[in-house]
């Protein structure tokens, strides 16, 4: 089961990640979340960038962000390590961005036509609608699949940032959110 998981190797001296998606989905709340979780719970130095499309809703949006054990110069990605491409167009634009090794994680509810066979695909946007019963979950769902894979926060601290960040009364939506993400990459690797 893990053993995917362990030919994955975290660069610690700088680990690149970009979140991507439409304007609306989320993908600037996520980073701004997984950024704390992985700053506060796991010390290490993050910095998180972003950028919208020309619209507010239905362009392309992404941020990016660095991790690193040792201080950062330069705050935006160079070449990424992980891309997360939540829609088609995100992952048009973005996929040149990312490293021949690195780690492509992809909508697959939304995305029909990938450039590689070595991606991990995930349907954030149906498990959002059915399995927690909100679509603007499906962000959260992501950064637990991010979790699960990279090993660079723990599900707790996530939970925990995720939960203190939530919207009042969504906090048990978003709890779910963060595991269902987190369990699927852990039984997708069962099942491969």
């Amino acid at each position: 089961m893990t053993k995917l998981l362990d030919k994955i190797k975290i660069p610690t001296d700088r680990f690149e990640m970009r979140l991507s998606g439409s304007g609306g989905q989320g993908m600037i709340f996520a980073s701004v979340i997984l950024s704390k979780a992985i700053g506060i719970g796991e010390s290490k130095n993050v910095v998180q960038s972003q950028s919208y499309g020309p619209e507010a809703r239905g362009g392309a949006s992404k941020s990016d962000v660095v991790v690193s054990d040792n201080e950062i110069f330069y705050p935006k990605a160079m070449k990424l390590d992980l891309l997360l491409a939540m829609t088609q167009e995100s992952l048009d634009k973005y996929y040149p961005d990312l490293k021949e090794d690195g780690i492509l994680i992809i909508d697959s509810s939304l995305i029909d036509d990938v450039p590689t066979d070595n991606y991990f695909g995930l349907e954030f946007t149906r498990m959002a609608r059915t399995e927690v019963g909100h679509i603007m979950v499906a962000n959260v769902i992501a950064l637990g699949a991010i979790a699960a894979i990279t090993k660079l926060v723990s599900l707790e601290k996530l939970i925990e940032v995720v939960i203190a960040h939530a919207p009042k009364g969504t906090e048990d939506k978003n709890r779910k959110a963060v595991e269902l993400g987190y369990n699927a990459v852990l039984e997708s690797l069962k099942n491969t």
